[in-house]
């Protein structure tokens, strides 16, 4: 298991101030990620950057959410042993075991006894809106755009809409 974490890097700094003006565009895709786990941790940083950089908005935001209940979008660190903490302290915090409602055919009509799942994403939330500046997604050194799979291995539909000019 590697000990590094993945840095992100812009080409150019962020500036203290930006400006642009112009026609506003507004962009939005849907992209699929398969999963391999039931629980898994996995990185979308570049591919939402590429989304971005591809569209050659300067100034604006980009939104990135899940369409799923179960599946989730966050910032974190992208590290081995922080997404290794990731899935115990969502174990710890939601027990998969406990007696839920949403697992009991007497109460809910789902056939995939995942109420833990869902539990958990709502610690962790659906969706993010970064700012755009310089033509780049404005993160942190080592932030990164995570994916969170509380429900898998299954196919998850990400959506991404890129707005500004």
């Amino acid at each position: 298991m590697s000990k590094s974490s993945t840095a992100t890097i812009r080409k150019q700094p962020v500036s203290e101030s930006a400006s642009a003006s112009g026609a506003l565009r507004v962009h939005g895709e849907t992209f699929v990620v398969a999963t391999d786990e039931h629980t898994q941790i996995l990185d979308l940083t570049e591919r939402v950057i590429a989304i971005v950089r591809r569209l050659g908005v300067r100034e604006g935001l980009v939104s990135v959410c899940s369409l799923h209940t179960t599946c989730t979008v966050f910032i974190n660190e992208f590290q081995p042993a922080l997404r290794s903490d990731m899935k115990a302290f969502l174990g710890h915090v939601v027990d998969g075991d406990a007696t839920w409602l949403h697992n009991d055919p007497a109460h809910s009509d789902c056939d995939r006894a995942n109420a833990d799942s869902h539990l958990r994403a709502m610690f962790l939330g659906h969706g993010l809106t970064m700012q755009v500046t310089g033509g780049e997604v404005v993160l942190g050194q080592w932030q990164r755009i995570l994916l969170a799979e509380l429900d898998g291995p299954r196919p998850r539909t990400l959506r991404v809409q890129v707005m500004g000019v």
